[in-house]
């Protein structure tokens, strides 16, 4: 298949074919035809498989073939990092049409993102919190909206956007047609959809959510007190072209950076606390290749498309599981390969346990050449609960009835 096989109009064909994507990735042959129907979809898939081409060709479809000139599209994103990749993608596609799109983030220009909407924006994409002040503030009104997308609609409820997410959707049509869009599908995206999609076309690349098959994930087991020094040995080697080092802290991402910058390697840290401008540099200069490695939280581990990150290194595991699969998949995006490594101590070895358990295999253990050998032993089981009975047995060997 082919993107010649959708009915998409000539000019996306050329964008896409500008950009060297021929043929359709599985989630883009699941959800661009409904897309292109003007179906409610649901759809699931691995990070890196092509998602936002998903979503974008369908709405930039319906809107050059109706000829919108209002705003007609809302996209809906948990981070200013992913809307401004989204923002870019949406030009490299709508480059041969006469449309136009406002990225609308907190943390850059008001004056900028104005000045987009007034020119005559079709399309915002948006974080929650700034579109809600813009829509208090009667700068933006979503009365025409005729498509939406809930892009990482999972994240959003983890950073607690429902609340916002449904004062917008109050705001636009009931009358519309919306996608939602992950790589993990829990029961909070579920939710979503019960309440803001109409009998959604379900899209699910894979089984269940797990990491692309062509990410070499392996175990690293150290002390704590080597944590530093390991990560410095890994990073001498030179197969490591471009790493992303994902920290739990963002006091551990600033002090992890400042380390591998006193030992000659080009690293740049990224976190919350940082400003947007320094966040937007720090982006920048890792795609240009003048970082080596970029220390971040879980700030950078969703949706962000950077080309060519050869290694992901978990300096600590994240807390789940889903945390685990978007952190690993920044790198072997679009079918590559890359490689996942974990550092992983004596004290993480219950959240080891739960991530090898859903993943259903035990991850590959390595060793560094000059640092002991840390066995990881498997974590005991948990009593949640032991009744009476438990404690305290009859003659004849039974348990007694708790309310006895």
């Amino acid at each position: 298949m082919s993107f010649s096989d959708f009915n998409l109009p000539p000019e996306i064909l050329r964008a896409l074919s500008d950009r060297g994507h021929h043929d359709p990735t599985p989630i883009q042959q699941g959800a661009i035809p409904p897309g292109l129907e003007g179906r409610d979809i649901v759809a699931t898939a691995e990070t890196g498989s092509g998602k936002t081409c998903a979503f974008l060709a369908p709405m930039l479809d319906r809107l050059h073939r109706g000829h919108v000139s209002h705003l007609g599209g809302l996209v809906i994103t948990p981070t200013r990092e992913l809307a401004a990749q989204i923002g870019r993608e949406f030009q490299l596609l709508a480059r041969h049409l006469r449309l136009r799109a406002a990225v609308i983030v907190g943390g850059e220009s008001e004056r900028r993102q104005i000045d987009e909407i007034r020119k005559g924006a079709q399309v915002l994409i948006a974080c929650p919190g700034r579109l809600i002040d813009y829509l208090d503030r009667h700068i933006v009104k979503l009365d025409r909206v005729e498509m939406v997308v809930i892009d990482e609609a999972d994240r959003l409820l983890d950073m607690g956007f429902l609340p916002q997410l449904r004062r917008i959707m109050k705001m636009v049509p009931r009358k519309r047609q919306t996608m939602m869009f992950s790589a993990t599908m829990a029961s909070g995206p579920e939710m979503i959809a019960r309440e803001f999609l109409h009998h959604p076309e379900r899209v699910t690349i894979g089984a269940r959510a797990l990491p692309p098959a062509t990410i070499r994930q392996a175990i690293y087991p150290v002390t704590m007190e080597n944590k530093s020094k390991m990560l410095l040995e890994i990073l001498k080697r030179p197969e490591i072209e471009s790493a992303i080092v994902f920290t739990r802290t963002k006091s551990r991402a600033d002090r992890v950076a400042k380390l591998l910058q006193r030992n000659d390697i080009r690293a740049v840290q990224i976190h919350g606390d940082r400003s947007q401008g320094q966040r937007n540099a720090a982006l920048a200069g890792f795609r240009a290749h003048r970082y080596r490695v970029m220390v971040a939280t879980d700030v950078a581990a969703r949706g962000l498309d950077i080309p060519g990150v050869s290694h992901v290194i978990n300096f600590d595991l994240p807390d789940d599981t889903d945390g685990y699969i978007h952190r690993i998949g920044r790198t072997a995006r679009m079918g590559n390969s890359g490689e996942a490594i974990s550092l992983v101590t004596p004290e993480e070895r219950v959240t080891l346990a739960r991530l090898e358990r859903i993943l259903g295999s035990e991850l590959d253990r390595e060793h560094v050449d000059g640092f002991e050998k840390v066995q990881i032993a498997p974590a005991k089981p948990v009593t949640l609960f032991r009744s009476a009975g438990a404690r305290f047995r009859s003659a004849r060997n039974r348990p007694r009835s708790r309310w006895a």
